[in-house]
């Protein structure tokens, strides 16, 4: 791929797409913000060949969003030791040209991109927008690398474009682990994120030695395998693709037990039961004891271990065992190579003590299983890397 050494950035006014889509508390408090940290030692490169830059992101879900924007651009502040000005409207000619006169080493930190549709309907004439505010753009969001939006896949068509640090890195990790895999090589899915990693799975049955499953995509698959006797909500082509899973292939791994719950008032009861045995108005929350047991034996003689998506909804206490547990039989396998994916699956890694113990923190759960089950991903392909040419970044 292209990376900063390809380019002279002094004087020049750099777009950088980061991901600083944190997973915030109910107090709009970070409760994890590798994300930001992530992203420092790109902006701290480009300061250094004096250049001027205007950070582009995406904060998910837009309720609250002002409050964190300014939340982000705090912690950036205070770990860069800089000024950071928040660009709130920046489709306005008066904000393009509050950017166009600053100055070498100043740092713009621009309004939520996902505000706009043209973000994400990879609209052309929104990237044209977005290249009038610099003269080049660097991609340090590889968990956005999967979407085909506007600001990671028409907006490098258009500036001279190049991989940051972070996502350089990213890719060579997950390189080597697709050259040089360990064996047994395990990957544990879970997360409410269901389409992305539907799509992963045929892929990664092919890479791993074995496969566990947690999570919402969980309810969906006893759903349609007529486990759990209720319509799936799922869109046909993903019903479709989940129909396809061979359910007694040796290295799929599905729950003995779970957690079940009401669907609408999840603090009526819960309840330990079988899959086959949830009702029509529960839903599985988390996985149960044994099936802690069962996985946690598979993670002790792993060798290599990909995890993205917790295993169940681990932010309430009454179902936070499953996912912890599994942290803890993670961390406790001091032979494995570790890598964990996605901002939740790093949060619950730091809520639950276990950080510090893992190889490597993605910051794309979806970007990297797409990227392990080699799905091409639009916005490095832009950058020039292909699985199709076999190119190494």
């Amino acid at each position: 791929m292209r990376n900063l050494d390809n380019f002279d950035f002094a004087g020049k006014t750099v777009l950088v797409r980061c991901d600083f889509n944190l997973s915030f508390s109910d107090k709009i408090e970070a409760v994890d913000d590798y994300r930001i940290k992530a992203s420092v030692p790109t902006i701290e490169h480009l300061l250094e060949k004096n250049a001027k830059i205007v950070l582009l992101s995406h904060f998910g879900n837009p309720e609250d969003e002002e409050k964190k924007e300014s939340l982000v651009r705090s912690k950036l502040e205070s770990i860069l030791k800089r000024k950071i000005v928040l660009i709130g409207h920046y489709r306005s000619k008066e904000d393009e040209k509050r950017i166009k006169n600053g100055s070498p080493g100043d740092i713009f930190l621009l309004a939520n991109v996902r505000k706009y549709p043209g973000e994400g309907k990879n609209d052309r004439s929104f990237a044209e927008e977005l290249s009038r505010l610099g003269d080049a753009y660097v991609n340090d969001a590889f968990s956005v690398c999967h979407r085909s939006h506007a600001s990671v896949v028409e907006l490098p068509k258009i500036l001279p474009s190049f991989a940051g640090i972070y996502l350089n890195n990213e890719v060579k990790i997950m390189s080597k682990i697709l050259a040089q895999p360990w064996r047994p090589l395990i990957a544990i899915i879970g997360g409410a994120k269901i389409a992305s990693k539907i799509s992963t799975m045929g892929g990664l049955m092919e890479l791993v030695d074995h496969l566990l499953l947690g999570g919402k995509l969980v309810n969906e698959v006893l759903m349609i395998k007529g486990i759990i006797s209720r319509e799936s909500s799922l869109p046909s082509d993903l019903i479709e693709k989940i129909r396809k899973i061979e359910l007694t292939s040796p290295k799929l791994h599905l729950p003995i037990d779970a957690v079940a719950s009401p669907k609408i008032q999840r603090k009526d009861y819960n309840r330990i039961t079988a899959p086959g045995l949830i009702r029509k108005e529960e839903d599985i929350y988390d996985i149960g004891p044994e099936t802690v047991n069962l996985y946690s034996q598979i993670i002790k003689n792993a060798k290599m271990i990909i995890w993205a998506g917790p295993l169940g909804r681990f932010e309430e206490k009454s179902f936070e065992r499953g996912t912890k547990e599994i942290a803890r039989a993670v961390s406790m396998n001091h032979e494995a190579f570790k890598v964990v994916g996605g901002g939740d699956t790093g949060a619950a890694m730091t809520t639950f003590g276990f950080r510090d113990e893992i190889d490597h923190i993605s910051t794309g759960g979806g970007a990297m299983l797409k990227f392990l089950s080699k799905e091409e991903l639009p916005g490095l392909k832009v950058l020039g890397f292909s699985f199709s040419e076999n190119r190494q970044p």
